[in-house]
């Protein structure tokens, strides 16, 4: 079975292949960097660092880009409330960023090309739509995209311009042909600091957010590539106009794969920012261990809505326990590259290769669980450490996973050894084991005798 991808673009499952045999090539949009990084964000590059993990265990080389946008309304304004220059601010903020993500295991991109460092590539670009008739000056000295003039508008949305224009809520100003035109170059304002503006043809001032992406996606990975990934708040109008740039710029197709990841919500509304309802990455992990809350986000399907709460959070570490449970039973087997015809790795990949499938891939792990705490295979607790490795869990040393955090109570144990002694009785030798295998990973031996079972912490 081959990779099948659903492309936003078309609304379907489509076979992938890469324009470039054996090299896939992926930009996703990234963080505007004017504070910290919340879970809403981490289910966005967590979504894609599985894509590229995925794409890399199936073989191909990849060049994954994610940008940086460095330059914006937003950060100008909290550089100018802190008393900073935007260029501290950003690079706090990045620093903080990778920081963040790269406790959950978020692997960097190939290229993190930071939206100010591809100011001459923008305004190249906006040259070539002027010329073109697809942009015009305003008389406020903005540069706007004539939405209009672009055949294909709409196409990644499905909804016509009419369809569109009946949608929108902005304020038309008067400078603008239509209220869908989309800035490309913003004047100067009086009172900006000097560093939140550039020389241009179209005189002083800074890119418009979307021009930003078209750019650097260009410069880095050309002007047609095959996954062009983010959000499901960016299908419309960030990557629309990012389409009605390039492909107006160029005559080609920006991308042939669009992929979008679904909401973090919280009380049945989305995770934002704006709406005040989020929780920084590092607010969670006060409270949570990364690699749980990494499998908290990997094992719901990167398309659907992730419903974020303590009770599932904590699910998510009981879960990942019994996983790593099963890793402290038996030292696995370095097995090296991954046999996929396996039965069990043969059903991972199909699950993989089906949109990135992590909810039934995390079943075959739980499938693999239970045969290591039947047979103590060595070899099959490898598999299962190899298979997790594609998802960048189970990475770690299984007792210090399961120690970590642990505040077991006498009555607890007491009651773990009750329910051992119950397993013996019943001649479940596996259970028994598996139980003292994970009060044993907890710090807890256990020594048995005539007279009953003992328990005392591990030095």
């Amino acid at each position: 079975m081959s990779l099948r991808i659903y492309n936003t673009l078309s609304r379907a499952l489509e076979d992938f292949s890469p324009l470039e045999p054996g090299h896939v090539r992926m930009y996703v949009c990234g963080m505007t960097i004017y504070d910290l990084c919340h879970i809403g964000h981490a289910r966005m590059m967590m979504a894609f660092d599985v894509v590229q993990r995925w794409l890399r265990s199936s073989g191909y080389r990849v060049t994954y880009v994610r940008n940086i946008t460095d330059i914006d309304d937003k950060i100008i304004r909290r550089a100018v409330e802190r008393g900073i220059t935007i260029r501290e601010l950003t690079d706090e903020m990045t620093a903080a960023m990778h920081q963040d993500v790269g406790a959950l295991a978020i692997e960097r991109p190939t290229v993190e090309p930071r939206a100010t460092e591809y100011v001459p590539q923008m305004l190249a670009l906006i040259g070539t739509l002027e010329g073109k008739g697809l942009a015009y000056r305003a008389g406020s000295g903005d540069v706007n995209y004539a939405v209009r003039k672009f055949p294909g508008y709409g196409k990644l949305s499905g909804k016509s311009l009419d369809e569109l224009r009946a949608g929108e809520r902005v304020a038309v100003q008067d400078d603008k042909q239509d209220p869908l035109d989309f800035v490309l170059w913003k004047a100067a304002k009086p009172g900006e600091p000097p560093e939140a503006k550039w020389d241009s043809p179209f005189g002083t001032g800074r890119p418009g957010w979307h021009i930003e992406c078209s750019a650097m996606s260009c410069a880095t990975l050309g002007e047609s590539f095959d996954i062009h990934g983010g959000g499901a708040d960016l299908q419309f109008p960030h990557h629309e106009n990012e389409i009605a740039q390039s492909e107006g710029a160029t005559g080609r197709p920006l991308a042939r794969f669009w992929m979008h990841n679904g909401f973090v919500r919280v009380d049945n509304e989305k995770m934002s920012k704006s709406l005040g309802n989020f929780f920084t990455i590092r607010e969670v992990l006060e409270q949570y261990d990364a690699e749980s809350v990494r499998f908290f986000i990997v094992r719901t399907h990167y398309r659907s809505p992730l419903n974020y709460s303590d009770v599932h959070l904590q699910d998510a570490r009981s879960s990942l326990k019994r996983l790593y449970t099963a890793l402290s039973l038996v030292a696995p087997e370095d097995i090296g590259a991954i046999d996929w015809a396996d039965p069990h790795a043969a059903r991972f990949k199909a699950a993989m290769d089906e949109d990135f499938g992590t909810p039934e891939a995390v079943a075959v792990l739980f499938d693999l669980a239970g045969e290591v705490n039947r047979t103590r295979s060595a070899r099959t607790a490898g598999l299962l450490k190899a298979l997790g490795g594609c998802l960048g869990l189970l990475q770690g040393d299984p007792g210090a996973f399961l120690r970590e955090g642990v505040r077991l109570d006498a009555a607890e144990i007491e009651a773990r050894i009750a329910a051992r002694a119950a397993a013996k009785a019943a001649k479940n030798f596996a259970e028994a084991d598996r139980i003292r295998g994970e009060l044993l990973a907890q710090g807890i031996v256990l020594k048995d005798s005539a007279a009953g079972t003992t328990w005392e912490a591990a030095q």
